[in-house]
């Protein structure tokens, strides 16, 4: 397999510089390997790496992209393993999401709390969901483990979202009548 290899230097102040780059790094779902930061080679990254750079030089700092391969196979598999682990872990995180996302519908149903607003309110908190999945798998270049329970996690919590806006519409109706 094809990677990129990443290095960068930045002053220790401001502080913010080294945060950005991370953040950027982080959402192009690089992961720091050693003392490098790897990503699967291909176009997009490269122009997106090329673009930090730029800003890393701007920052008085400095910023080496180099395009390889890894010389043994227990290397790549390293490396394998840490993005399957980075994936892994934002999977969880988003799944503990939805399970929060559960007792927020349960908690309204409880209280027949059968609202708009609170229609509104868990679409909203459901498409943020759908979004950060839809990010989540952009850098999942491994197709991690935890990828498939996320996923029916998310549908699980449409079903669950469709049932609360049908128990609202119905309460609604009678109370109109």
């Amino acid at each position: 397999m094809k990677w990129l290899f990443f290095s960068y230097s930045l002053p220790a102040e401001p502080s913010k510089a080294r945060v950005y780059v991370w953040r950027q790094l982080k959402k192009l779902g690089a992961v720091n390997f050693q003392t490098v930061w790897v990503i699967p080679y291909s176009k997009e990254s490269v122009a997106e790496l090329n673009k930090l750079i730029e800003d890393i030089e701007k920052h008085k700092g400095e910023g080496l992209l180099i395009e390889g391969k890894t010389l043994t196979k227990s290397q790549e598999e390293s490396i394998g393993k840490v993005f399957i682990d980075s994936r892994n872990e934002e999977y969880k995180e988003l799944i503990e999401k939805c399970e929060d996302f559960f007792r927020e519908i349960k908690f309204e149903i409880n209280r027949k709390n059968f609202i708009f607003a609170e229609v509104e309110e868990n679409e909203e908190e459901l498409q943020k969901l759908k979004l950060w999945m839809k990010k989540i798998e952009k850098r999942d270049f491994v197709k991690a483990p935890l990828r498939k329970p996320a996923i029916e996690k998310i549908k699980e919590c449409e079903k669950m979202f469709e049932d609360f806006t049908q128990r609202v519409y119905k309460q609604n109706q009678s109370k109109n009548k």
